[in-house]
């Protein structure tokens, strides 16, 4: 059993940065699928960024302000956010499929994210 807890969100002005934190109990391992997704307000929920055996792709929207990496030894996923944007604010959501794409997900309980204009 995976379970995942989010936390480093909160309230950012426009051009600011974040880091968001995903901390995983069981075992994930280094090819594990994890990734980050968020949700706005009335609209579906949508990839960020993934990460599996060092490998990384991004969302176009955030490419080159956002970065997703892990540290196995703390069996934690990152995400650091810079120029953020208020078109970035929603839920974030951490997410892992143990065994790549085909495997079932697991989810945090998400944190908000608010960028103010």
């Amino acid at each position: 059993q995976v379970q995942l807890v989010e936390s480093g969100g909160g309230l950012v002005q426009a051009g600011g940065s974040l880091r968001l934190s995903c901390a995983a109990s069981g075992t994930i391992l280094s090819s594990s699928l994890m990734g980050w997704y968020r949700q706005a307000p009335g609209k579906q929920r949508e990839l960020v960024a993934t990460i599996s055996s060092g490998s990384t792709n991004y969302d176009d929207s955030v490419k080159g302000r956002f970065t997703i990496f892990r540290d196995n030894a703390k069996n934690t996923m990152y995400l650091q956010m810079n120029s953020l944007k208020p078109e970035d604010t929603a839920v974030y959501y951490c997410n892992v499929r143990l065994y790549g794409s085909v495997s079932r997900p697991y989810w945090g309980q998400g944190t908000q994210v608010t960028v103010s204009s």
